[in-house]
């Protein structure tokens, strides 16, 4: 679609440096606005339910972030090994992260992050799987932006069709599935469903698992649509790399789900 938001010319002063043009990415810019709503909505449900200071709710974002990059590029490696095995430069400054890489390597850091600071994890977990909606829902809008993550050619009434050169998508001028649209979909239903069952739920953590179990079956369809080859595939063109994560944290959650679930039916039937 858009994937250059706006260009602002640079002081001549500073061309040498930064070139004639201080670029502003759509992609970026909407992974900023995530940043920022998730942790406007983090500091406030932390400050009320535990007194959590801003300082401490910012050094957790940050560690995320940190471990998001490295999950994301560790995966992204392994998606295309060959093509990255001599090229880790390319790697490193290249475009490009996989979701899934960031996810798994942001769970063990916020674990590590709430023990740490004594905070009560699974009540965290809970809060974190609607700050991970919110930042994640306008990340797939910057995903739309730039092209990237996109679907398999299509010619129905809701295809997209990218032209601008600067875009990821691959085929241009090319009507396609905008799966894109579709993860931004999925998570705000996702969101809302969190929002509502938080009534309801019987156990702590059962908000974070439930948000796993959900985007994984979402995201197994929605990889059905998707056109961009490049994020690889475990068996041959049928299951690619995310299918076959899902379908292990459905497992890894559903696990825990059931046994969590039975402890909170014994421990209230007491």
């Amino acid at each position: 679609m858009y994937p250059i938001l706006f260009k602002i010319p640079v002081p001549g002063f500073l061309e040498g440096t930064f070139g004639e043009y201080f670029t502003v990415y759509s992609y970026g810019f909407f992974i900023v606005l995530g940043a920022i709503s998730g942790i406007v909505y983090l500091s406030y449900q932390t400050k009320k339910k535990f007194g959590l200071p801003f300082d401490q709710v910012n050094s957790l974002f940050l560690l995320l972030l940190l471990a998001a990059v490295v999950g994301g590029k560790v995966f992204l490696y392994f998606e295309d090994p060959s093509r990255y095995a001599n090229n880790f430069k390319g790697l490193i400054s290249g475009r490009g992260f996989v979701f899934y890489g960031s996810l798994l390597f942001c769970i063990p850091t916020m674990l590590y992050f709430f023990k740490k600071n004594k905070l009560p994890a699974f009540k965290m977990l809970d809060l974190m799987a609607i700050t991970a909606c919110l930042v994640h829902v306008f990340g797939r809008m910057g995903c739309f932006m730039a092209g990237c993550c996109h679907g398999v050619k299509w010619h129905g009434p809701w295809a997209v069709t990218f032209t601008d050169p600067v875009c990821q998508a691959n085929p241009l001028h090319t009507p396609l599935h905008p799966t894109q649209l579709y993860s931004v979909g999925l998570i705000l239903t996702i969101l809302i469903a969190l929002l509502l069952f938080k009534k309801y739920q019987r156990f702590d953590g059962q908000l974070f698992l439930t948000y796993l179990m959900l985007y994984a079956l979402g995201r197994s369809v929605i990889e059905v649509f998707r056109g961009d080859l490049s994020r690889g595939f475990v068996i041959g063109d049928y299951v690619s790399n995310s299918q076959f994560i899902s379908f292990l944290v459905l497992v890894v959650t559903g696990y825990f789900y059931v046994k969590f679930y039975k402890k909170s039916v014994t421990t209230s039937a007491k």
